[in-house]
């Protein structure tokens, strides 16, 4: 019943149907209660959404896989302390929780939540030590800022790794392919021995005795007895017809002492192995089965012969040799004619036994080439297949080398570069979800919105289940003020999944594009309420609030988001913006800077935090970091214009006025740029012009400041230069 139900529970399962798993695994327990049972158990709520249940019924477990399983129901409650104590080994069991490299990630997503960070990247790294092939850590790796190069964690010198964890170790499968021999061999000799004790039965018990005694009947018949004891298939043991054998393609059951130890060893053995041994086990037993098969269908009448057959002709000739001896000893203590004519008839039927053995040496030969032939052929199988299996772990390899360089850049927010390490990725690669979402991820980091918004949309049409990254495409759509597009983006993932924090921030975003700055906020605070550590949601929260001009919650926003991920630029872009409104220019060049240190590549960043540098009366900073955004995105206007109004001040006249020329070429309709030249002849003395572009910056309709500053700068020309200078 036990094993019934464990069965069932594992199909249930299998295949998803969580409810049916729950119900029968209480009854397991209920029926059967043991802690692997509980484990099962534990599982089944995990699978069925019920971390809460599988806490309670773990809580105070001692075994390795229930203080695991504890510690992913601790997780999902966000209990952190107890899952930290549960995956940490437990000094008076001595026991380590299993799963290596999984239990190191975890514990590594646990430093990280509780701001442990130089012990969270050492348990990544302990990770990707343990399998190579552990993404997760990477990524995480990557998103803290500490992974190292991809060809050092995803090189050459990490196959045999991977190889070792998908192979198992190579002198494990060949003791494997060793005992499959003895196991064969061993074989042989339990049929030989049945058959010779089916020949024994016609013959007279104190022939019988003889005989066993000579062969070692005793010894033998324990061991079989012993195995009776302990397997449940006992007909082929207790009958010597070869029919029950025929006629099942099970294979019998060996019939020495270190099978029986094997057997036991493995009913002991951990529920939770490597997939590897697993793959050697199998693979075994499929060709140990085909073995037995063959030599089932070799049975025949002929059973003792056949199987006789099987053994050298020195064996042969010592069989007969001892019961011609047994017969000569019988002859002398036996003194009744009976008992003489049954050892005649005893010697006559080893005469025919020796002869038959001796008749059948060529297909002996025959048979125990086909054996080697056989074992020759799995172990090339087995040479080949694992240098296929080395092949494509290498080949896996060279593409997780590729991929975690071109993620580790785009982390780094070196986006040029993640851009041509995704280049290289075959068409089958570049052409699906999560590639093109990083590629439109990294055009949005270069503020070039059009060719994300085309990246994004390819992503859409390939997966538009997947919801990674929709948040930044909507963002991207925000920028470009495509309303319509928004809106659809914004229903299609709510069909998708409304509960997904992604899906509230484009909600979001499609209402601060219509002003809607209220119902905006609540729908980036339902993305709150969905994931509290989704960084993104708590700085477009900010943002709004900075729109709203309600800057002490925006400054609150900012700080949890930074709490969450201190490496979230956007958060401290925002601060500095709140601080630069408010004319606190030192705290504000304070969080541009820390801006500016995770990513050093944004003219944004370079342009606010020169702006500010510019406030302070630090012109010279200023203009080299206008300059420094000019060379990262040469399209933006704004760095040049400052550039040329740094200029002015620094009375490098001429040089600002090529400055302002080109920017009047790129944006003609910005009055700004033709209120400065204005000021520039100006300075220049040259009136007519000054005047011409004023005019120029009056039609072109400016803000009311603007305007007025404008209308100041009209009323000098009149006026003198030494009494302008006075001023």
């Amino acid at each position: 019943m036990e094993a019934l139900l464990v069965n069932y529970v594992e199909k249930s399962l299998e295949q998803y149907m969580r409810r049916n798993a729950v119900f029968l695994c209480e009854r397991l327990y209920a029926e059967f209660p043991s802690e692997v049972n509980l484990q099962l158990l534990a599982r089944c709520y995990l699978n069925n959404n019920q971390p809460h249940s599988a806490y309670y019924i773990l809580k105070g477990m001692q075994m390795a896989q229930s203080r695991y399983l504890f510690a992913i129901a601790c997780l999902e409650m966000d209990l952190f302390c107890e899952a930290e104590a549960a995956l940490l080994p437990v000094k008076d069991l001595c026991a380590e929780v299993p799963n290596g490299a999984a239990v190191q990630y975890l514990l590594g997503i646990i430093y990280r939540d509780t701001d442990r960070k130089n012990k969270s990247i050492e348990h990544f790294r302990k990770t990707l030590s343990i399998d190579p092939m552990f993404w997760a850590a990477y990524e995480q790796l990557c998103m803290l800022g500490e992974a190292e190069e991809a060809a050092v964690c995803f090189g050459d010198a990490t196959v045999p790794c991977v190889q070792e964890h998908y192979l198992g170790n190579a002198s494990s499968c060949l003791q494997i392919a060793d005992t499959d021999h003895s196991w064969d061999s061993s074989q042989r000799f339990g049929l030989e021995y049945l058959s010779r004790s089916d020949l024994k039965q016609r013959e007279g018990n104190n022939i019988r005795v003889m005989c066993e005694n000579n062969h070692g009947g005793p010894s033998l018949t324990g061991a079989v007895r012993q195995r009776k004891t302990s397997c449940c298939s006992t007909s082929f043991l207790s009958t010597p017809s070869p029919v029950p054998t025929q006629l099942s393609d099970v294979a019998p059951p060996p019939l020495v002492r270190n099978i029986h130890l094997r057997q036991s060893e493995d009913s002991l053995r951990p529920n939770t192995q490597a997939r590897g041994k697993f793959a050697c086990d199998n693979e075994s037993a499929q060709i140990r089965g085909s073995l037995f098969f063959d030599s089932g269908l070799r049975r025949s009448a002929r059973l003792a012969v056949g199987h006789r057959s099987l053994n050298t002709s020195q064996g042969s000739e010592n069989k007969a040799k001892s019961l011609h001896a047994s017969t000569k000893l019988s002859s002398e203590t036996c003194s009744s004619t009976f008992c003489q004519g049954k050892l005649m008839e005893t010697y006559e039927v080893a005469v025919s036994e020796f002869g038959a053995t001796s008749s059948s040496l060529s297909s002996t030969t025959d048979v125990k080439s086909i054996q080697h032939e056989i074992e020759n052929t799995k172990l090339s199988s087995f040479i080949s297949d694992s240098a296929t299996i080395k092949s494509g772990i290498s080949n896996t390899m060279k593409l997780l080398r590729t991929l975690g360089e071109g993620y580790r850049h785009l982390c780094m927010f070196r986006c040029k570069e993640a851009l041509n390490v995704y280049q290289k990725l075959s068409s089958k690669q570049y052409n699906t979800g999560w590639i093109l979402s990083q590629v439109g991820k990294a055009y949005f980091e270069l503020v070039d919105y059009l060719n994300a918004d085309y990246a994004f949309s390819l992503a859409r049409q390939i997966s538009p289940y997947n919801l990674e990254e929709m948040d930044v495409y909507s963002t991207v759509l925000y920028h470009l003020k495509q309303d319509m597009k928004l809106k659809y983006l914004a229903q299609e993932m709510i069909l998708v999944d409304r509960f997904a924090p992604q899906t509230w921030c484009a909600i979001g975003n499609c209402y601060s594009l219509q002003k809607d700055h209220e119902s905006a906020l609540k729908s980036f605070q339902r993305a709150v309420q969905l994931n509290s550590r989704f960084a993104y949601a708590h700085t477009l929260s900010g943002h709004e609030y900075v729109i709203m001009e309600d800057y002490g919650k925006g400054v609150e926003c900012y700080q949890t988001s930074l709490h969450v991920d201190a490496r979230h630029y956007n958060s401290w872009y925002g601060l500095g913006m709140i601080y630069l409104c408010q004319e606190k220019f030192e705290f504000a060049e304070h969080h541009f800077r820390q801006a500016y240190q995770i990513n050093p590549l944004s003219s944004v960043i370079m342009y606010y935090l020169g702006t500010t540098l510019e406030a302070l009366k630090r012109s010279e900073e200023a203009l080299e970091m206008m300059e420094k955004a000019i060379v990262i995105d040469n399209k933006n206007p704004l760095p040049k214009y400052s550039k040329a109004k740094l200029l002015v001040t620094l009375g490098k006249l001429n040089e600002a006025l090529e400055i302002l020329e080109e920017l009047k070429e790129c944006t003609p309709r910005e009055s700004c740029i033709y209120a400065l030249m204005g000021e520039i002849y100006k300075r220049n003395k040259k009136y007519d012009k000054a005047m011409l572009h004023f005019g120029i910056a009056l039609d072109l309709k400016p803000s009311i400041v603007d305007v007025a500053k404008i209308e100041a700068a009209i009323e000098k020309l009149i006026i003198p230069d030494e009494m302008e200078e006075s001023l």
